[in-house]
């Protein structure tokens, strides 16, 4: 931690170039109301649909505001500079240093690796997952992939990229035929919010599902539909890591989609959900199981399924940068643990510091002792 009395300087990334910009400026109004201004400074950085990035003042609370008039920013990969760094030099030259990033972007370009990969270049510590965290947990099809590899209970899936849908539809149509009963569910592989997600339950659905869902990504996921209890459990931590008591989804539409997420009111979430004791154990140990499955890092929710007819877990999938709202199930879970909101921000933060500290003792020079090196300075040839 910094030194007594000196605020942290957080830049709280929000916006971005995804189908779920709106959901990040709804998550990162919430975690800005909440940290403790007596030992944070707030930067709220936006990022336009286009991918201007724009910086606010702590005055502007409207985070709207700072996508329509915040100052200019980039922030360059060089690890020296570590500074946000002002576009029009006439208005501000400053450079704006920042104690930690903390990135509340959903989906595409934000929570996929890509701002990750940008922040590791910089040499700045972030909360949250790193590149490979992050770029799994964004991508349905691998980490589905790796859950099996660590014996993980997942349920029959397929994976489609978009040309080949739209090279050879009729045998896509008959691969997903022949692997599943309908309905069945198709999604984007690479986006979450259950944006671009179908339930289809026959053929001429699917043909629309498959299409709709290729508007948003590259590579969809088709899976089989579990009649059953949707499940969350929270996971905190870094190498250490620990879950939260679950919670469950009650959707009061067909199945929980955005609308049923972020449009409507009627979806219940039960805290703590009515499960046995030995449930909840197995639950909490599968969350933490997925959380280093993916080498995730900081936070992320694991949905599950609890399949009614054989009572049987499945694991759905991993949310690296959960929803940050007010009536989100991740910061809901933990507050039902016993962890507040605010101690919940701390203690992110605290972990994005421990993670940089822990990178920083790696070495990336090689020092060769002085008897090891050629007496005259000519470049020695190399045998081949």
């Amino acid at each position: 931690m910094a030194a007594e009395n000196k605020r942290l300087r957080i830049a709280i990334l929000f916006g971005g170039r995804s189908g779920e910009h709106e959901v990040s400026l709804n998550s990162a109004a919430s975690v800005i109301a909440a940290l403790d201004p007596a030992r944070y400074e707030i930067v709220p950085i936006g990022i336009t649909k286009d991918g201007r990035w724009l910086a606010g003042s702590s005055a502007q609370k409207l985070l709207p505001e700072v996508l329509h008039s915040g100052q200019r920013v980039t922030l360059g990969p060089d690890p020296t500079v570590g500074a946000l760094v002002p576009l029009d030099q006439s208005h501000s030259p400053t450079a704006l240093r920042v104690d930690v990033v903390f990135p509340v972007l959903h989906g595409t370009y934000g929570e996929d690796g890509t701002v990750q990969g940008l922040l590791e270049l910089a040499d700045l510590p972030y909360v949250g997952s790193g590149v490979i965290g992050s770029a799994v947990g964004m991508d349905k099809d691998m980490q589905k992939r790796l859950f099996l590899q660590a014996k993980l209970p997942v349920a029959e899936f397929l994976a489609i990229t978009r040309g080949r849908w739209e090279r050879e539809p009729l045998a896509v149509r008959r691969e997903i035929e022949k692997t599943f009963r309908y309905p069945i569910f198709v999604k984007p592989a690479t986006l979450g919010s259950s944006v671009g997600m179908t339930k289809a339950h026959d053929r001429v659905e699917l043909v629309k599902a498959l299409n709709f869902a290729a508007g948003f990504a590259q590579k969809l996921i088709v899976e089989r539909t579990i009649r059953g209890r949707e499940i969350e459990l929270s996971v905190l931590g870094n190498e250490e890591a620990r879950a939260s008591i679950p919670g469950e989804i009650v959707p009061h539409r067909e199945f929980y989609d955005y609308e049923a997420k972020y449009l409507e009111e009627g979806t219940r979430l039960v805290i703590p959900a009515k499960l046995s004791k030995p449930q909840i154990k197995r639950f909490q140990e599968l969350a933490v199981r997925a959380f280093h499955a993916v080498e995730a890092l900081g936070f992320a929710r694991v949905d599950f399924f609890l399949e009614r007819r054989t009572n049987r877990i499945y694991l759905n999938e991993i949310n690296t940068i959960p929803g940050f709202t007010s009536i989100s199930m991740y910061p809901k879970l933990w507050e039902a643990s016993g962890l507040p909101y605010r101690a919940l921000l701390d203690e992110l933060i605290e972990l994005a510091l421990a993670q940089h500290r822990e990178k920083r003792r790696t070495k990336f020079t090689i020092e060769l002792p002085t008897s090891s090196l050629p007496s005259n300075s000519s470049t020695p040839a190399i045998e081949k």
